[in-house]
């Protein structure tokens, strides 16, 4: 395999177990399971450790298990153990029997969740059960919302509770012949100590089936743009401070969208808001259809890039899937296919060396392999390059038929209109084009995209498709955006303008500029200086949010930034702001 070529390892189908073996399993507690439960707890409680006492019933239970939640862990549908959770409820906790509210010192109790009967039955003491049981009471509480967890620790386990990240509340509790601890801490601290434990949680991870609504692992979200939301707050509190925050982290135009566009939603605003749009968007993709000299049926619409890409890969792909992207390229398509769906993922190298251009030699033979799926963002992101259409038909046209080839075109236009393949999408068996129309349109706030493809691709894409997908808002500006192409060819040059002068002005404090085409600029910063990361947090208080791109691919390094091109006022003041760190 060439070293530009980053492909997960692979696991020898020789070394594969003819049946999978047999595992924990990790789930809620039946009506069934809940007498059960309360026999082990009568077992162990007091006929082994003599907190309680012996009753003839044979059987221990509260008022709490009225509101309780069980977890329990089975071996082959025996009943190894459990663990109980109490949710934030009038209701006392168990702790406050021993010590009250005041006294614990507890946060807000409206977010506060008890752990509590961690029980391990003898043949299973020492196993993975009681780690199971505490990650699995963690992961309830952290996927319902909850921020602070309580318990009480046997003495006996306090070592447990400890590495798993609890703390000592400072307080000893005596119940019985049973010494507990008092022990809390943050959801957050617990999910940032566990991530120190990434082996602990693979081997756990294979020796559980894990029967919860919720997933093993946290989501992991995608990282974007968009922290000077910070300083306008997210209730949109401070919109005056929109004129003086540069929002350089993110991709939106420089521009305000064509005064025809305004001026439809302004005149008809009221109307506009309380209107349903068209359910299937009907006008909008007769519009697009039209000015793209394609059919109504190679177009299929979305709210933004983002729909789209998550409704169509996930339909067209699964774990057992193979895909291919370029590296670095935008970080959506890899959350979604290693992250959501679970696919393998190869990643075709781009180097520094080479200004992050793709090598089409490289490529061809790359795209000879049984790939279900191939992404290619051109012009790419967060480098600015591109491959021109000739250059780019030239070698779809070799690819495997039985290959999707998704080309995301959401920077093309500052190329040129001419240089899309989407008359080429819609004539190709396995070409699909996604088109957002938030970068080039000054929509971004609206959000509307689109695919473009034979009409094959996107036939089970509609059947999935929500009614009413775009506002009629975004609708009404995007038809009239597209009926506007003089206006916005006119910004795109001065787009280029732009970008050379604040490409020039960069240079000049020693960075270097990666070419690009775009709106925006990636660049490295100059050594000795600050990191990314370091200049980042320097320029926030100053009104700059710039994007540390090291995140965005191991091929960038921290010394990495991605800058917006603004319009000449505003390309000079973040110039003005720089040059105080250079």
């Amino acid at each position: 395999m060439s070293p530009l070529l980053c492909r997960p390892p692979a696991i020898s189908s020789a070394r594969l177990p003819i049946a999978p073996p047999q595992r924990f399993s990790i789930a809620a507690a039946t009506p069934k399971e809940r007498d059960r439960i309360y026999q082990i707890r009568h077992e162990v409680y007091a006929d082994e450790i003599h907190q309680h006492a012996v009753n003839e019933d044979g059987r221990l239970h509260d008022a709490l298990d009225q509101a309780n939640v069980y977890l329990v862990a089975k071996w082959d549908h025996e009943l190894c153990g459990f663990i109980s959770l109490t949710p934030p409820a009038k209701t006392p906790y168990s702790v406050e029997k021993y010590l009250s509210r005041e006294a614990l010192g507890l946060p807000d109790t409206s977010k506060l969740h008890e752990i509590r009967l961690l029980t391990v039955r003898k043949p299973w003491r020492g196993s993975e059960v009681a780690t199971l049981l505490m990650y699995a009471a963690f992961r309830w509480v952290e996927s319902h919302g909850g921020e602070h967890i309580v318990a009480i620790g046997r003495h006996e386990l306090l070592d447990l509770y400890l590495r798993l990240g609890l703390e000592r509340g400072g307080s000893v509790i005596q119940s019985g012949a049973v010494t507990y601890h008092l022990l809390a801490r943050s959801v957050r601290a617990l999910r940032e100590h566990l991530e120190g434990f990434e082996n602990l949680m693979g081997r756990l991870e294979e020796k559980v089936d894990w029967k919860l609504s919720f997933g093993f692992r946290k989501p992991v979200a995608c990282f974007h743009g968009g922290g000077f939301f910070n300083a306008i707050g997210p209730r949109f509190d401070h919109l005056e401070r929109s004129h003086a925050i540069i929002n350089a982290d993110v991709l939106d135009a420089w521009f305000p969208p064509s005064p025809k566009v305004l001026a439809a939603v302004r005149e008809y605003l009221p109307w506009v808001a309380r209107t349903s749009p068209p359910t299937a968007c009907e006008g909008l993709v007769e519009v697009i259809a039209q000015t793209r000299g394609v059919s109504y049926c190679n177009i299929l619409p979305g709210s933004g890039s983002s729909d789209l890409i998550f409704r169509a890969l996930r339909h067209w792909l699964t774990p057992s899937s193979h895909v291919l992207v370029l590296d670095p390229t935008y970080g959506e398509y890899v959350h979604v296919l290693e992250q959501v769906i679970g696919c393998t993922v190869d990643r075709f190298l781009l180097s520094r060396s080479d200004q992050y251009e793709v090598d089409m030699e490289r490529l061809e033979a790359a795209l000879a392999g049984e790939y279900d799926l191939v992404v290619l963002v051109n012009p790419n992101s967060p480098t600015g390059r591109y491959i021109p259409r000739d250059h780019l038909v030239a070698l779809l046209k070799k690819a495997p038929v039985s290959t999707r080839i998704w080309v995301d075109e959401t920077y093309i236009e500052y190329t040129g209109a001419a240089q899309s393949l989407e008359p080429f999408a819609a004539r190709s068996e396995n070409v699909i084009v996604c088109k957002s129309m938030s970068k080039v349109y000054a929509l971004s706030g609206l959000r509307a995209a689109y695919l473009c493809a034979g009409a094959h691709q996107l036939e089970a894409l509609r059947s999935i498709t929500p009614p009413w997908v775009v506002s009629l808002p975004a609708q009404m500006a995007a038809v009239e955006a597209l009926l506007d192409p003089s206006y916005y060819q006119a910004r795109y040059n001065e787009t280029g303008a732009l970008r050379l002068q604040l490409k020039a002005g960069i240079e000049a404090l020693g960075w270097d500029v990666v070419p690009g085409c775009a709106n925006f600029l990636l660049c490295h910063l100059p050594v000795p200086g600050p990191s990314a990361a370091q200049l980042v947090e320097q320029c926030r208080p100053r009104g700059l949010y710039l994007r540390d791109a090291a995140a965005m691919s191991s091929q960038l390094g921290s010394d990495t930034i991605r800058i917006a091109v603004k319009d000449a006022e505003t390309n000079a003041r973040m110039l003005g702001i720089l040059t105080g760190f250079f």
